[in-house]
């Protein structure tokens, strides 16, 4: 299998739209630009103060080769940022610098600087065009594939948001080398739960090569990246605007956010997603579909891949965490649209679950 340099193309009702790039470097960068046709009009890009001390200055200076305008807007890291008062600061930028819609935004950095730039750009002047690249694992993989972008509001995770495709992902696997190792292991929380909804062969790749993959060898990330981006491309291809198959993504999600709301966001969205993963396997396995060594097996490959599997002394019970689910987006007519496995590779939509179910299984998380 030929991993190096892989490109993926996302396509709707099989026209192509954009293409994922995963590279080592920035050295294509330029010849994406290029084929925006952009010479004579201006580029934002908009980072983190995190990733901008690293990358910023080296892509300001390639995007400069195909753009003659390029500014930086640098914003503060962090979940407790994404929100409207930080997409404000946003569009002042924009408006100072007179951008219009033939010009762009360009997203560095991870899933919070991406979904915030995604946003910015689906709502000013009704849709500008954007690029991502993403810096962190979890968005290499995630949030910068399939056009969902949004803000959080009042806790509740991304409640505010709009479906804008990106123009371009360009995932250079070498910023991976300056993510910190909390964060890099965050990413496996998306990853592994690709491998649970649709491949079982991948899940079981990701645990025989899980000694390569925590080392961040090249060969391994390349391979990982790129089944991990196929599988996503595979399910927002059949289902872009989240009618249908596209929820299997939210797999370890209700439970997850929820858990992430109820901890401030201290924890990072794949350590909450991780936790989710637990309580969906446990009901699963409590609906007959999965075998109690199965549910053991996700719990050590979580463990495995340096992610948590229950947590201690928190302040709030699993009463708390099912009742905060009926909040969640996801929710269809009073009923929470949750994910099960039929078995591991195959998910499935279950509107069947109640609140004591969901209580319960998180109650053997809460330890």
């Amino acid at each position: 299998m030929d991993i190096i340099n892989k490109e993926l193309i996302i396509t709707k009702e099989d026209n192509p739209i954009y293409t994922i790039y995963i590279e080592n470097n920035y050295n294509k960068l330029s010849s994406v630009i290029d084929k925006l046709q952009l010479e004579h009009g201006k580029a934002l890009i908009v980072t983190d103060s995190n990733i901008g001390i690293h990358y910023a200055q080296e892509v300001k200076s390639i995007v400069n080769q195909s753009i003659p305008f390029v500014e930086i807007l640098t914003l503060e890291p962090g979940e407790a940022n994404k929100n409207i008062e930080t997409i404000q600061k946003i569009y002042h930028t924009l408006i100072s610098y007179q951008f219009d819609r033939k010009d762009i935004l360009i997203a560095l950095g991870g899933g919070v600087v991406g979904d915030m730039t995604g946003f910015a750009a689906a709502t000013y002047l009704r849709g500008i065009r954007f690029i991502q690249l993403p810096t962190s694992l979890l968005a290499m993989v995630d949030s910068s594939i399939g056009g969902k972008t949004g803000v959080d509001y009042l806790s509740y995770k991304n409640m505010v948001g709009a479906f804008h495709q990106p123009s371009a992902v360009y995932i250079n696997l070498q910023v991976l080398n300056t993510l910190p190792e909390r964060e890099y292991y965050s990413g496996f929380g998306e990853i592994i739960k690709h491998g649970l909804i649709k491949d079982k062969s991948y899940y079981r790749w990701l645990k025989s090569n899980s000694s390569s993959i925590l080392s961040r060898e090249n060969e391994s990330l390349t391979e990982m990246i790129y089944r991990s981006c196929s599988i996503k491309k595979q399910v927002v291809e059949s289902d872009p605007h989240e009618n249908g198959e596209r929820a299997l993504l939210n797999f370890g999600h209700t439970v997850g956010h929820s858990i992430e709301k109820q901890l401030n966001f201290s924890y990072l969205h794949g350590e909450c997603v991780s936790l989710g993963i637990v309580a969906a396997a446990q009901l699963s396995y409590e609906h007959g579909n999965l075998s109690i060594d199965e549910l053991e097996d996700i719990k050590e490959t979580l463990k495995q891949f340096k992610l948590p599997v229950c947590l201690s002394n928190v302040s709030f019970s699993s009463k708390i965490i099912a009742q905060t689910t009926r909040n969640d987006k996801k929710m269809e007519a009073g009923q929470i649209k949750f994910i099960l496995l039929h078995s591991i590779g195959a998910a499935y939509i279950d509107k069947t679950i109640t609140e004591q179910e969901i209580e319960s299984a998180v109650q053997l998380i809460l330890i």
